[in-house]
C-alpha cells in the first residue's frame, strides 16, 4: 500500500482566492459554501509545509477583462469570474503567501497543467506527490488531479480542504479521483503529521 507521500511532496493550493468579504465575491461560480472555514484549515497545513521544507505552489485563475481567454468556459453553469483587477482575483488575503518564496502559477483554464509552466516547475522540484487543496472540487481541483495522474504523479486530494459547486458534485468528484488512485483521499491532519514526520527525519 503506498504511503501518503511518495518521493518529494508539493502542496498545491488551487484557486483559494478572494478577500473573505462577501461583497467582493464576483458571483460567477456556484459554491457549496464553507469557504472561509476551509481557508482556516488550509493555513496550518501551509505553515507545516513551510516549516518542514515542503514547497507550496499557489494556483490562481485569471481572465482578461475583454473575455478573450474564456473560451467555452461560460457555456455551462459559470458566469464571468476571476477577471483581472477584480478584488477577488488574487490569492486569498488570509493565506501566508510570500512573494519570491512561494511559487505562483496563473492559469486561464481549469487544469493547473493546461497552458502553464507547472510541469516545468514540478520537474525542477523533483516532485513525486502532489497534495491538492482548494476549489472547486469538481472542476479545477478535479481536472488538475486528472492531469497529475496522467503525468504519473502520486496525487492526493485533501478532502476537508476542498469545496465543490455543490455537495453532490463535491462527493462525486472525490469518488472519481479515488477511482483513479485508490489512495487519493486524505485529511489535513494526516498531511500535517506527514510533513512534520518528514521534517524530523531531515533534522
Amino acid at each position: 500500500m503506498p504511503e501518503l507521500i511518495e518521493g518529494n511532496p508539493v502542496l498545491v493550493a488551487v484557486d483559494i482566492m478572494g478577500t473573505g468579504r462577501p461583497e467582493d465575491d464576483d458571483g460567477g461560480i456556484p459554491s457549496m459554501g464553507g469557504g472561509e472555514e476551509r481557508v482556516g484549515r488550509v493555513i496550518p497545513m501551509i505553515e507545516a509545509a513551510k516549516a518542514n521544507g515542503v514547497p507550496v505552489v499557489y494556483v490562481i485563475e485569471v481572465h482578461r477583462p475583454d473575455r478573450v481567454d474564456f473560451g467555452r468556459e461560460l457555456d455551462g453553469s459559470e458566469g464571468v469570474h476571476c477577471v483581472e483587477g477584480h478584488p477577488g482575483t488574487r490569492i486569498h488575503v488570509r493565506l501566508p503567501y510570500e512573494h519570491g518564496v512561494d511559487y505562483l502559477i496563473p492559469k486561464r483554464r481549469y487544469s493547473a497543467f493546461f497552458g502553464t509552466d507547472l510541469e516545468i516547475l514540478l520537474k525542477g522540484l523533483k516532485a513525486g506527490t502532489l497534495l491538492l487543496c482548494g476549489g472547486l472540487t469538481d472542476v479545477c481541483v478535479h481536472y488538475t488531479f486528472v492531469d497529475a495522474h496522467q503525468h504519473d504523479y502520486h496525487a492526493r486530494v485533501i478532502e476537508d480542504c476542498v469545496g465543490g459547486s455543490s455537495i453532490e458534485a463535491h462527493t462525486a468528484s472525490l469518488n472519481a479521483m479515488e477511482y483513479l488512485q485508490r489512495d487519493a483521499r486524505c485529511a489535513s491532519g494526516q498531511v500535517i503529521a506527514a510533513f512534520n514526520a518528514r521534517g524530523r527525519k531531515a533534522a
